[in-house]
């Protein structure tokens, strides 16, 4: 991918004087973690919401702090939500040389042949996945294809996903990401349907009960 990077200066305006910068464009944030003492620092808010939204939370971010860089993953977005808009990001500063665990993002593509034959329902069980691997090599999200997904039950694990080369899932092999379900109107007729054909076998028990009373007495 890309190298991403998001150009800052560093902030000393802290507190209610902070809501000042935001209405001249800026958006705060610090920088904090691998060997680096908080750095409170502000971005263009225009161009800093505009390279946010077009990464993931496993999106390795290059922050440079007035020429010098900062290899980061963003760690909180805090969003005003009246104004849609960002108004605080927390990075988390790491070394390219050391391993770190994370959190990756799954997508669901592809069609299910259980949605068309059976009319299923595909469960996105697990949205994110954890890895270990360098920084650099994070792999933005896993997608995950649900053509394999044919009948009612049948489910892709975690031991099923492919991982680049470099990146290790720490997620238990066993834990399902996707399930094809039936509907909920079908497991109601399922039900009845086993419910009405165990109900005859309930009564000839209970009939031949009757007749063996009839024989003893």
């Amino acid at each position: 991918m890309q190298k991403v990077v998001i150009s800052a200066t560093r902030r000393t305006v802290t507190g209610k004087k902070v809501g000042v910068l935001r209405r001249e464009g800026k958006l705060p944030g610090v920088i904090y973690g691998h060997h680096v003492e908080p750095i409170s620092i502000l971005m263009d808010s225009r161009e800093a919401t505009h390279i946010l939204s077009t990464i993931t939370g496993s999106s390795l971010v290059t922050i440079d702090v007035e020429g010098k860089e900062y290899p980061t993953l963003v760690r909180e977005k805090q969003r005003d939500y009246v104004k849609n808009a960002l108004i605080h990001i927390d990075f988390l500063a790491v070394s390219l040389t050391e391993k770190i665990r994370a959190a990756v993002g799954t997508e669901l593509t592809g069609l299910a042949p259980a949605i068309k034959d059976f009319n299923a329902n595909i469960v996105h069980n697990l949205n994110v996945l954890e890895v270990e691997c360098f920084p650099q090599d994070l792999p933005e999200q896993f997608v995950i294809d649900v053509s394999s997904l044919a009948s009612i039950g049948d489910a892709i694990y975690v031991r099923d996903v492919v991982a680049p080369d470099k990146v290790e899932i720490l997620t238990p092999g066993d834990e399902i990401v996707a399930v094809a379900t039936a509907t909920k109107e079908e497991a109601v007729v399922e039900e009845a349907v086993e419910a009405a054909a165990a109900e005859p076998e309930v009564i000839e028990r209970g009939k031949k009960e009757e007749e063996g009373e009839e024989a003893a007495a």
